[in-house]
């Protein structure tokens, strides 16, 4: 649906809520201060609580600056009662009365020698304990939550970012937990998706945070941040959960279903968590990338070494997200465990099983770069049909008989089955059909043991195995076989048959160990030095076998015409690096420094053709930090490191692979490494008093003797194969974001630029591509508890790439508003609506409009019983609009999306 220009209503509607926030601001009076202990100085971190006399409701909250400065935005000729607090003091409570004009009250608290304390009648909603800031979920829930992603999104500080990760202070949080035990072994996106609202009591946001207690102050965990999540009282040593089960239809007259258990069991020894999703509506709780994506909480010893070996990846690109399809079937089970039989040990594990189905429906226009080249505007039209089956199992033990001592071990098993059918329509090769399938499967093993000698040596040993094999399969049906003779005749296919009938079978079998040994000795407690001795050693098999299906049923094997006849694979890769570095640690007032360098001695072989090709070297990489810790919640920090990049074993193969009918390649065994230097400045700030969150970091990397492409055209056809490149590739990046509160209101920006220099080389030609994007979102919600509340965003992006001679410029722009109210104790009203433009400079533009919304009662909060109404896509649109830049060419393209959707369900909870 293209509307040409931006919805009136919605304007009239952001005007009225504007000024609804704007009248509640204005009937309000400022009450500030400051706390001071009884000598009178200032208590940094004092809390104060104003609730109102008349509901017996907490109006506000403040807490103290380092001045001991509070400031509090009231209602006019209301009366409260203050409760002003801070640990080791005692407690104070005041009745004041406000008027028509700002107050200004100072309080002094007096050390907490008595036993008469006042009993408090509201929990502070935020408190902060040295690195650990607690918040008290109830303080800001207004009862239209319905799972822990609802209330980590009210919370300030506490953002979900557009792939479901959940940031503290702009660092995306690695660990979640649910009464300091693993939830899915700390995935938030599980955890935030599923975990019920009504069990939450405490979010306590873990900074700093190290899962090695021994290696706490001996490493730099500034950029850990975790979460655990404090159950309710009652919750312990039940059953809680909810069952969700609904039924609907769609303007696609298709009956749709949902059956969503979620079950779960705490007690201080025993934990299990159950989560099961069926349905046919696209709502799931893992999609398929995610599954692939999900690590177990797997971390390479080597991640920190300056060594990055890429073992590639050939499962299937899916090109389907769930709100990209037209129709997805969804069936899931997922379970985790932990067990404590006694004080030292910890035994855990999950299993995932996904099921799913997705149809999609593409069209496109792409613009392949140069048009020196005479590469023609091709225009696709393309279905698809994705099938994913998923399995992954991981056991867990940790022993820890004291604290001097811990040894942990984990095992994941992953399998799957994949396919792929595509149709597609080309205006330049005709009519196609792809099969894409691929069984593959992996175990991974981890095992680390951490031995502190004495208050000085500390001895940190981790150990990590990957065993994989993948077999992805390719076949395509090429009906119009005159658009492809000149690749048919290049590939040396048998040209009298009815179709051009292509497959190919490869094998990647990967094999590595990674491991290393750290020493840690404290010098004192400013500084400690840390030696490092660690290896990775890798080995990879590669087989591919290119062929035809004829008319008969028969198979042939092709001789190229190029590539010295070289049409299939059979390569062993061996990658070995064994590093020394050294690194040393030093606190100096509110700088910690910390260089250092890594020792690495190289040596990868890989034979293929009767042949053995070998590259053996030494290099030194340096790195360094520094962090400037301005307050608990301010810091900057500036980090340098190089990198050398290696490249998996398909990049190494001589015969020809076919990542599909259009895009055709061969390796190059003497190919070497790339050299990476990467800086980056990131500056956090967190402050408490009036709940501002400043985030912001620039980087910038300058890639060496990267590994290219040498692309050949023919019409759309592209062939290609590797070099290293003697011209160096470069990219930088800066992102910011900015939140205040300001009373009920809470504002923020958020930018994000990204440029990129490429060398590009189209038939041994240079070109140097560069591309730059730019993201502006600006946006205010508000944060009631009694009143409804509103979101507001505007999403502003340029994305300008120039290939050369070509120079394209998307601007899209995306204004959206989310609502939700809590009305009468019982109805939870929510809707969205988002209005996307998207203009190409100097040619079309198009837009499309998405609103959803749902309708639920309940008798109370406390009801068991929930029924709702849900509708997606009430517009009913048919599509969305896309577009996208690559170094080889730019693309429009329209993606057919589910029509109307509207259910109806009943939710019990447990």
């Amino acid at each position: 649906m293209e509307v040409i220009n931006e919805p009136y209503r919605m304007k009239k509607i952001i005007f009225a809520l504007l000024l609804c926030s704007i009248n509640l601001t204005f009937s309000q009076i400022k009450f500030d201060g400051i706390v001071k202990d009884s000598i009178d100085s200032p208590l940094e971190l004092a809390n104060v609580i104003a609730i109102n006399q008349s509901t017996n409701a907490l109006e506000s909250f403040a807490i103290t600056n380092e001045k001991g400065y509070f400031s509090l935005n009231l209602l006019q000729n209301t009366s409260y009662k203050f409760q002003v607090s801070y640990i080791g003091m005692k407690s104070l409570e005041e009745i004041i009365s406000t008027q028509e004009t700002d107050v200004t009250r100072d309080f002094i608290l007096k050390p907490d020698k008595a036993l008469d304390e006042i009993e408090l009648t509201y929990e502070m909603p935020v408190t902060v304990k040295g690195d650990t800031i607690v918040y008290n979920a109830d303080s800001f829930k207004n009862g239209s939550e319905r799972k822990l992603e609802d209330v980590l999104e009210k919370l300030p500080g506490v953002e979900i970012n557009e792939e479901g990760q959940v940031e503290v202070e702009g660092k995306v949080v690695n660990k979640l937990m649910v009464n300091g035990k693993d939830f899915f072994d700390g995935d938030t996106k599980i955890a935030t998706k599923n975990i019920p609202s009504n069990a939450v009591d405490k979010v306590q946001v873990l900074r700093n945070f190290s899962e090695v207690g021994q290696l706490r102050n001996v490493t730099n965990n500034s950029d850990n941040v975790a979460l655990n999540i404090k159950l309710k009282e009652g919750k312990e040593n039940f059953w809680f959960g909810n069952i969700s089960g609904g039924a609907g239809y769609s303007t696609a007259e298709k009956g749709l279903y949902l059956l969503q258990p979620k079950l779960f069991y705490y007690s201080p020894k025993f934990t299990f968590n159950f989560i099961g999703d069926i349905n046919n509506i696209g709502e799931v709780v893992l999609t398929p990338r995610d599954i692939r994506g999900f690590g177990g909480g797997f971390r390479m010893p080597s991640r920190a070494s300056g060594t990055n070996l890429n073992l590639g990846n050939n499962d299937l690109s899916f090109l389907t997200s769930q709100n990209n399809a037209l129709s997805v079937e969804n069936i899931l089970g997922a379970t985790n465990f932990s067990w404590s039989p006694n004080a030292a040990l910890d035994i855990s594990g999950f299993a995932i099983y996904s099921n799913s189905l997705i149809d999609s429906k593409q069209s496109s226009i792409t613009q392949y770069t140069d048009s020196d080249l005479g590469i023609p505007i091709e225009t696709t039209d393309q279905t698809s049909q994705e099938r994913s089956k998923q399995g992954l199992l991981k056991l867990s033990a940790s022993y820890q008989p004291n604290v001097n001592n811990q040894l942990d071990y984990d095992i994941l098993s992953r399998v799957s089955n994949d396919s792929q059918v595509q149709n597609l329509l080309s205006s330049v090769v005709g009519n196609t059909y792809q099969l894409d399938e691929t069984t593959p499967y992996s175990i991974n093993q981890n095992i680390n043991f951490y031995h502190t000698l004495n208050e000085n040596n500390i001895f940190a040993f981790e150990a990590q195995h990957l065993l994989r094999d993948e077999d992805p399969f390719y076949n395509s049906i090429l009906e119009d076989k005159d658009n492809y003779e000149a690749t048919a005749d290049n590939l040396g296919l048998d040209p009298d048959q009815q179709d051009y009938n292509i497959a190919q079978d490869r094998r990647i079998q990967s094999n590595q160990l990674d491991a290393k040994l750290d020493y840690f000795y404290i010098i004192n407690p400013k500084s400690n030095l840390n030696l490092t001795l660690g290896t990775i050693l890798s080995h990879q098999k590669f087989k591919s076998n290119l062929f035809q299906f004829l008319d008969d049923g028969s198979t042939f094997d092709p001789t190229p015409a190029f590539n010295d006849g070289l049409a299939s694979n059979d390569v062993e890769y061996n990658f070995k690096d064994v590093y020394l570095g050294a690194h040393y640690r030093l606190k100096a007032g509110k700088f910690t420094i910390t260089p250092g360098f890594s020792i690495h001695s190289y040596g990868n072989n890989n034979r293929q053709l009767g042949q053995k090709f070998k590259d053996d070297f030494f290099r030194i990489m340096p790195d360094f930090e520094t962090r400037i810790q301005f307050k608990n919640s301010e810091s900057l920090t500036f980090r340098y490191n190089m990198q050398n990049q290696f490249t998996d074993v398909t990049k190494l193969a001589r015969g020809l692979v076919l990542n599909n009918f259009s895009s055709i390649q061969f390796g190059e065994p003497e190919l070497q490494n790339a050299l990476a230097h990467n800086l980056s400045l990131l500056y956090t700030s967190f402050n408490l008093f009036n709940y501002t969150n400043v985030f912001a970091r620039v980087a910038y990397t300058k890639n060496i003797d990267q590994i290219r492409n040498v692309t050949f055209f023919e019409n759309v056809i592209n062939t290609s194969t590797f070099f290293n490149s003697n011209f160096a590739d470069e990219t930088a990046t800066a992102f910011g974001r900015v939140q205040r509160t300001f009373g009920k209101l809470i504002a923020s920006v958020n930018l994000n630029l990204n440029y990129s220099k490429i060398n590009q080389f189209i038939d041994t030609r240079r070109s140097v591509n560069t591309g730059f994007t730019q993201s502006y979102t600006p946006g205010l919600r508000t944060n009631f508890r009694k009143a409804p509340n509103v979101s507001i965003k505007y999403n502003y992006r340029i994305a300008t790439n120039n290939q050369g001679t070509n120079e394209t410029t998307f601007y899209t722009s995306a204004p959206s508003i989310d609502f939700d109210a809590y009305i009468w104790q019982s109805v939870t009203l929510r809707t969205d609506y988002t209005y996307t433009r998207q203009t190409l400079k100097g040619g079309n533009s198009g837009s499309f409009q998405t609103w959803n919304a749902s309708l639920a009662y309940r008798k109370n909060r406390d009801a068991k019983w929930e029924y709702e109404i849900v509708a997606t896509n009430l517009l009913d649109i048919d599509s969305k609009l896309t577009n996208t830049a690559t170094n080889l060419f730019v693309s429009q393209s329209r993606i057919f999306i589910q029509p109307r959707l509207i259910t109806f369900r009943l939710r019990y909870e447990i």
